[in-house]
């Protein structure tokens, strides 16, 4: 699994710099030069992480952020912005930012922080994960394999295995769910997604995946 990022940079020069950069670091980017346009990626697209810039059209960045984490998005975001005094830092945190870079900034420093948020949210974002029995799963590659054989499941099966390994013991609705493994134009299944439980059962146990009647599943790891 490519980790995605959205870019919230006015500046089309930077914007283009810092996403060739993580590009060719391995990461998607999704680049939105304002506001407006942040929101719609941020609702409508799977997000690992949010590169803020605070000055922009239409929305600022601290007021996108705050507007996200009342509706319940806990994505990693990082402000990127010229704004340095303590009152900006401090409104930015307050916003509900995870990390905060003064402007001009290196990119290899970005490159860290990035990395580190990532491992920071997601654990073992970047290795593979012994689920016993022989079975390993590469949660950045979304790639299943028993004894070095590769183990067919289908996309969105794999998607709900990478959830609940990002999301040990979690409650994860069924939004959450619906968010992650169909995308905006796609219609949730009820239906499907048990059936997609049901195989991840087999590879998880059949009891480590509990059902929370009506409204989602958690994944019960020791």
């Amino acid at each position: 699994m490519i980790a995605t990022i959205l870019l919230l940079e006015d500046d089309q020069q930077l914007s283009d710099t810092v996403k060739q950069f993580l590009e060719y670091h391995g990461y998607g980017v999704l680049c939105a030069y304002d506001g407006e346009q942040a929101q719609n990626i941020a609702y409508e697209k799977h997000i690992d992480l949010m590169l803020l810039d605070v000055k922009v059209p239409h929305q600022n960045g601290f007021d996108f952020l705050q507007i996200l984490r009342h509706s319940g998005v806990e994505t990693p975001a990082i402000f990127i912005t010229s704004l340095n005094s303590v009152e900006d830092v401090t409104r930015g945190f307050d916003s509900g930012c995870d990390d905060y870079i003064r402007k001009p900034f290196a990119l290899k420093e970005l490159l860290v922080r990035v990395e580190a948020l990532l491992k920071r949210r997601y654990g073992t974002y970047d290795e593979k994960i012994d689920l016993g029995e022989g079975l390993l799963f590469d949660i950045k590659e979304t790639l299943l394999t028993k004894n070095n054989q590769r183990v067919a499941i289908k996309t969105k099966e794999a998607k709900l295995l990478s959830l609940f390994l990002e999301y040990p013991n979690e409650l994860l609705t069924y939004d959450k769910i619906f968010e992650r493994l169909w995308n905006y134009e796609e219609e949730p299944s009820a239906g499907s997604l048990r059936s997609y439980v049901k195989t991840v059962r087999s590879f998880l146990g059949k009891d480590n995946v509990e059902t929370i009647k009506n409204v989602g599943y958690r994944f019960v790891k020791e």
